[in-house]
């Protein structure tokens, strides 16, 4: 072995000593810390949460946290915002959910609904490891796994003329979005891969310099969709006419005794729905030709 090796495994060696320290003294446990190709992906625990971060010391970026002691409980206001997306189609049998993270979404919608065939679409190799041997997600005869990025596989679903009742959009990091999954024609693919009625929910951020953008582009998409804001929003439009909130108080019902044992109310996330637009209606439509790149670089 080299010199140069032997100095390199020292600093790596080095480096998740002190990470683990500092995770430490921030009161965390470093449980584990792995390069993959897209990121930095780190494990840690505190107390009776485990979560997956993208962003060293777990302060921010958390993607998915889970109660030791209570596995199904939702830590995250966001999944039971994006289950919203039950109020305008209580039961939907083909589902897609694009980005993975631990694995939440895919596990509480296959106990929520048995019968239902769920694809789950994740670009990070690493981050289907991290959820299989730290989160409890496990693919099988209901949940199907793809590793792929996620707009190749929508363009392939189209082509081999797949439809969904429901499409939920997480590929969502705590700063970033994908551009080419935010553009109008990705969203339009979206839309054509849904049934007809069939719903998307899509996880966002709740104020960014991109808020005008990206609502006006799903304003472009899917004409009034609601709005649900939190930490984060959340995106529920139809393809087609959107179900009325009268429809949606309705079928929250269903689900009153079901959302119990993950620890929220249906109630809280109706008081959620609006379809009040708080944007700019002139901002500029996000394309494949003018992306978030363009905008926020000052491009014309």
């Amino acid at each position: 072995m080299t010199a140069w090796r032997v100095r390199r495994g020292r600093a790596c060696t080095l480096g998740l000593l002190l990470l683990a320290s500092f995770a430490a003294a921030a009161g965390q446990r470093l449980v584990h810390s792995e390069k993959s190709l897209y990121r930095e992906v780190f494990v840690y625990e505190d107390g009776n949460t485990r979560c997956l971060c993208f962003t060293r010391l777990c302060a921010i970026g958390r993607q998915t946290c889970i109660d030791l002691k209570q596995p199904d409980r939702l830590v995250f206001e966001y999944t039971r915002m994006m289950l919203g997306a039950l109020y305008l189609k209580p039961e939907p049998h083909s589902i897609l959910i694009i980005g993975l993270g631990g694995g939440t979404l895919p596990r509480t919608l296959e106990k929520l609904l048995p019968n239902a065939a769920i694809d789950v679409v994740e670009i990070d190799p690493a981050v289907v490891a991290v959820a299989q041997q730290y989160f409890g997600f496990r693919p099988d005869e209901h949940v199907h796994l793809t590793v792929q990025d996620g707009r190749a596989y929508v363009r392939q679903a189209l082509r081999a003329s797949k439809r969904y009742e429901l499409i939920m959009l997480d590929a969502y990091e705590h700063q970033y979005i994908p551009e080419h999954m935010l553009t109008r024609e990705f969203l339009s693919e979206v839309r054509a891969l849904l049934q007809p009625d069939g719903i998307v929910a899509a996880n966002t951020f709740s104020s960014s310099q991109l808020y005008q953008n990206e609502s006006v582009t799903y304003s472009s998409v899917f004409g009034e969709f609601y709005n649900l804001h939190s930490g984060n929003r959340v995106i529920l439009a139809a393809n087609g006419a959107l179900p009325s909130i009268y429809d949606a108080t309705l079928n929250s019902r269903h689900f009153a005794a079901a959302f119990e044992p993950y620890g929220f109310s249906t109630s809280t996330v109706l008081l959620m729905f609006s379809t009040h637009p708080d944007w700019d209606p002139g901002a500029r439509v996000l394309t494949d030709q003018y992306s978030p790149s363009n905008l926020l670089n000052g491009r014309p």
